[in-house]
């Protein structure tokens, strides 16, 4: 038998290389770009957040309230009676409102091709009573009446759940497709109130 003896050896500690600090600098603002840039295209062409500015929509949506809107819905969905939109407010709404902000948020009433009326209080779709199973105030107001009007093809009518204090379609007239921005899929805030639409 036979044994080898091998001088020790001293062991040299391994340094681990270092990154200069004009490397880590730059990883660092690759990294800040990245969330910037991926942050504005899922603001531009998904999902935004919008603020409530006033009380048009109570009780579902009250001033302040925050809510998340699908902007895909609209590009790639169909839009629907009942669903709550943010879109474009058309430029009357500045002259019949007294109001000059940019965009506004109701609920669809009526979709390309639909007849509305309204008796008393109700709402009828092509001569049938709108069943709104959402949360509104359901008194139309003095001048919110709707007399068998058609809603023009790529058009939709909007309304405030709050009916007699929501300056809408009965005002201003229908809004293009083009126009709609997205649909509001959650409430956000407050958070007690968070919500999915």
């Amino acid at each position: 038998m036979t044994f080898d003896l091998k001088e020790p050896t001293e062991e040299v500690p391994v340094v681990p290389p270092t990154k200069s600090k004009r490397r880590g600098f730059l990883e660092w603002l690759i990294v800040l770009i990245a969330a910037v840039v991926v942050s504005f295209l899922v603001r531009t062409y998904v999902v935004q957040e919008y603020s409530i500015p006033s009380g048009s929509m109570r009780p579902t949506l009250d001033i302040g309230n925050r809510i998340l809107v699908n902007k895909l819905s609209v590009d790639f969905g169909t839009i629907n009676v009942g669903d709550i939109v943010v879109f474009k407010a058309p430029p009357a709404v500045a002259k019949d409102c007294g109001d000059d902000i940019a965009d506004l948020v109701k609920r669809v009433i009526g979709v390309p091709g639909d007849v509305l009326s309204t008796k008393g209080n109700t709402i009828y779709i092509n001569g049938v009573k709108l069943q709104q199973k959402w949360s509104h105030f359901p008194a139309l107001g003095a001048d919110g009446a709707i007399h068998n009007f058609t809603v023009p093809a790529g058009q939709y009518f909007m309304m405030g759940d709050n009916h007699a204090d929501s300056c809408d379609s009965r005002t201003w007239g229908t809004v293009p497709r083009s126009d709609i921005i997205g649909k509001a899929f959650v409430k956000i805030w407050p958070l007690s109130q968070w919500h999915w639409f």
